[in-house]
Order: structure tokens, then sequence, then C-alpha cells
């Protein structure tokens, strides 16, 4: 075998390996992306904010100290909005309601709605216990997750003056009133890194384009 085939089968190798690796990640549920500052939910088309007490000691907070990220919903709405993290805006408090538009889903078992999904379908939590003791590798993707509950973004049509939430530490849905401090996480919708980064399906294809094309180029030598 030649210098020159050798470096051929040594491009082949690292194009199918690559192509492999990025196959992979298309197909996780839970995938790192703005530089580790969210987690792109695939099965929902959503990326949360990686940091998920990020509202902690900011202007919005005003739970039961400075510092705890509790706030009211009006509050957490609005430190939603304001958010610009790695260049990206248009955050928002997660949705209560069901994938389908449907609901929302009340007590335990919820896994239609955006945080629903995220405790019982993508970090494997189970009713009335919290995601911290869920032992799911992919918890470690967030870090600053709160034992008690979340707003939601979704006010409850049968009573204006509350708001969904959803408690993290027993896996429970309900509703509260818009003036108490709960802790707020930041969703968005699609992939937050796509902008600048390619689709894994488009590098995939172009990583198999790139060994064809090698393969091609050792045969048509050999002949």
């Amino acid at each position: 075998m030649t210098r020159h085939s050798k470096k051929l089968n040594l491009g082949i190798l690292c194009a199918s390996i690559l192509t492999l690796g990025l196959v992979s990640t298309a197909n996780a549920a839970l995938v790192s992306t703005l530089g580790g500052l969210a987690v792109y939910d695939t099965d929902r088309d959503i990326s949360w904010l990686a940091d998920a007490n990020a509202a902690a000691g900011t202007s919005f907070d005003d739970g039961f100290s400075a510092t705890d990220g509790r706030m009211t919903w009006d509050n957490a709405n609005a430190w939603a909005a304001s958010l610009n993290v790695g260049g990206v805006t248009g955050w928002r408090l997660p949705t209560a309601m069901n994938a389908d538009g449907t609901g929302p889903c009340s007590e335990y078992n919820c896994t239609g709605s955006e945080m629903g999904h995220l405790f019982y379908t993508e970090l494997g939590g189970t009713a009335q216990n919290s995601i911290l003791s869920s032992g799911d590798p992919d918890l470690a993707l967030f870090s600053n997750v709160q034992s008690n509950d979340y707003w939601s973004g979704t006010e409850f049509a049968p009573s204006p003056g509350n708001a969904l939430f959803f408690h993290v530490s027993v896996g429970y849905q309900g509703a509260t009133n818009k003036d108490f401090n709960l802790s707020a996480w930041a969703v968005h919708s699609g992939d937050v890194g796509a902008a600048s980064v390619p689709e894994p399906g488009t590098i995939a294809l172009m990583g198999l384009g790139l060994a064809g094309l090698l393969g091609f180029g050792r045969h048509q030598r050999q002949r």
C-alpha cells in the first residue's frame, strides 16, 4: 500500500468516526448547546437554560431572600423575556399545556407539559420523588436545579389570578396565586445553538459525502 493510499484510508476512517458521532448526537433526546449555556430537547424542539436558577440575585428576585431566585409570576415572565444568553433573546417560561395544545393536565404524571416532559420522560423522574434523586446522567447537563416549584407561563383559565406551576421535588403540576414566590426556569423554542452551528444531520451527510469522495478517489488511483 502506498503512502498516498494510507492517507486516503485515514481520511475515510476519520470521516466515518465524525459521521457516527454526529448521528449519535442528532439522535440524543437532550443535547448540550450554545456552548453549554443551554440544553436542547430534540423531542419537543425546545432549549432549556442550563442554569435552572439563573434568576437568583437578579433585580427580579423578590423571594424570601435576595438571592434565592424565587419571584412572583409577573416577575418571572419579565425575567425570562429580558434574557440575553450567548446573544440569544426570546426566552420564556415553559408552557403547562400539552404538546397538542390540550390541557393543562393537573396533579401527577403530567408528561405532556414542557416541564412535565423534562421531568418524567427526559430525566426519568417519578411521581412523589425529587428529580434530584432520579439518577439520570442527563441531569448533569443542568446546574442549580431547585427541589421546589417552578412557574409555568400558563395562566389558570378558571381563575385569572392564578397560574400553573410544576413542583420538581414531587413531579406535581397545579395552580397557585400569581403573587406567590416560586422559582423560574427559562426555555426557548427551537435549538438556540442552531444559528451558529450547522444542523447535526447536515454535517453527518457532509461527512458521508466526504467519505464517498475519498473512497472514489482511492478506487480511481488503483485502476
